[in-house]
C-alpha cells in the first residue's frame, strides 16, 4: 500500500500513548480479560473482574469456582456460559500443562482451551512484549477503510497488516487502530469531517461502498 506510510505515522501522531484500557496486574488476569472483552466493552469487563479478581485472580483459584458460580460474576458481559467454560478450560490447561504460568507463546498460548488467534495475539503482544497484531472489530473496521487491508476476514486482515506495517510497530498500531476506532472511526457514524486521515482514507473517497463493522469473537 503506497501510503501505508502516511497513515501509520498520522496514527502514531494522534495516539502516542495508546495501550490496552483492560486493566490487570498479571498474564493470566489479562488472558481472562480479553476472553470476557468478546463483544463486550472493556468498561464493563473492567467492572466485572474488579470484583471477579479479588479472590480468583489465578488459574488455580479461579478453578474453585463451578461453572455456574463464575457465570453469576461474568453475566453482565455478554455470552457468559461460553465465557465462563472457556476460562475455567483455560485455567484447567494452565495448571495441568503449564506449571500454573500462562505460556508465552503464540502457539502454547492458542493450545488453551477457548484461546484463538486474537486473544492469543493480544496476550503475547501485551503481557510479554512479543510483535502481534490482534484483529479485534475495531482493528478489522478502520484498517479496511483506511486501506491498510482490503479483506473480508481477521485473518486476511492480520495476513495484510503484517505486510505493510513494520513488525517493530505491530503491537503499537494494534493500539492506535483501536483508538481510532473508538474516538474518530466509529461503525455507525464515522466522524470524517474531523479525521485527519481522511485525505488518505478509502472509505471517504467512496461512502457508496462502505466497509461496513462486523463483530469478531472466538
Amino acid at each position: 500500500m503506497e501510503n501505508s506510510e502516511i497513515v501509520l505515522a498520522e496514527l502514531a501522531r494522534l495516539y502516542p500513548d495508546a495501550r490496552p484500557a483492560l486493566h490487570y496486574s498479571t498474564a493470566y488476569e489479562l488472558l481472562v480479560a480479553v476472553i470476557l472483552s468478546a463483544q463486550c466493552t472493556d468498561e464493563r469487563v473492567n467492572l466485572v473482574t474488579e470484583k471477579l479478581f479479588v479472590g480468583h485472580n489465578t488459574p488455580e483459584r479461579m478453578l474453585l469456582l463451578s461453572q455456574e458460580e463464575l457465570e453469576k460474576y461474568i453475566f453482565s458481559c455478554g455470552l457468559y456460559r461460553s465465557k465462563a467454560k472457556h476460562i475455567l478450560s483455560a485455567s484447567k490447561d494452565i495448571v495441568e500443562k503449564f506449571g500454573g504460568e500462562v505460556p508465552s507463546t503464540i502457539e502454547g498460548l492458542r493450545s488453551l482451551a477457548g484461546v484463538g488467534q486474537k486473544t492469543a495475539n493480544v496476550v503475547y503482544s501485551v503481557a510479554f512484549g512479543g510483535d502481534a497484531i490482534a484483529v479485534d472489530t475495531h482493528v478489522f473496521r478502520v484498517s479496511n477503510r483506511l486501506g491498510l487491508a482490503h479483506a473480508d476476514t481477521p485473518a486476511r486482515t492480520e495476513e495484510q497488516l503484517r505486510a505493510v506495517i513494520p513488525q517493530k510497530d505491530w503491537s503499537k498500531a494494534h493500539h492506535w487502530l483501536i483508538f481510532h476506532g473508538r474516538r474518530v472511526c466509529h461503525s455507525r457514524n464515522p466522524d470524517c469531517d474531523a479525521c485527519t486521515l481522511k485525505g488518505e482514507c478509502v472509505y471517504f473517497a467512496s461512502r457508496a461502498n462502505p466497509v461496513t463493522d462486523r463483530k469478531i469473537s472466538e
